[in-house]
């Protein structure tokens, strides 16, 4: 598994297809007990519009009583909810998992140190769908 962590980006390497990975990515979600708000499949929109795309989707989620607080503490926040992981497959057919570093919210939004814990769930998240 391949870690980058550029400007706030954390990409993380998938060893599944991309179906796959998207599939075990919302399992994952689901197995936290938090709701998937969206998923946007990107290359498939692209295909309704005549255009080829690389397979690209991003899966929305969260939970009301984790990201509200964060909310009320830095409104700015909620720019970036909810949370969300693109899995995009690049020309070599590697799949890639995207998603806003921690560090990255907590510095951009000013969160309190206590509350980091309500979006840090991303991390362990998205390591277990890429393995």
């Amino acid at each position: 598994m391949s870690v980058t962590n550029v400007e706030g980006l954390v990409q993380i390497s998938s060893q599944h297809s991309f179906g796959e990975t998207v599939a075990r990515l919302e399992s994952a979600v689901r197995s936290k007990g938090l709701t998937i708000f969206a998923r946007i499949h990107f290359s498939d929109d692209a295909d309704k519009a005549g255009l080829k795309m690389n397979p690209t989707s991003m899966v929305i989620f969260g939970n009301p009583k984790a990201g509200t607080p964060l909310m009320i503490a830095s409104p700015s926040v909620a720019i970036d909810f909810p949370l969300k992981i693109l899995v995009a497959q690049d020309k070599s057919g590697k799949v890639w998992l995207s998603y806003n570093s921690v560090d990255y919210l907590k510095e951009r939004h000013h969160i309190p140190e206590d509350l980091v814990k309500n979006i840090a769930g991303i991390v362990p998240i998205a390591e277990a769908v890429a393995k």
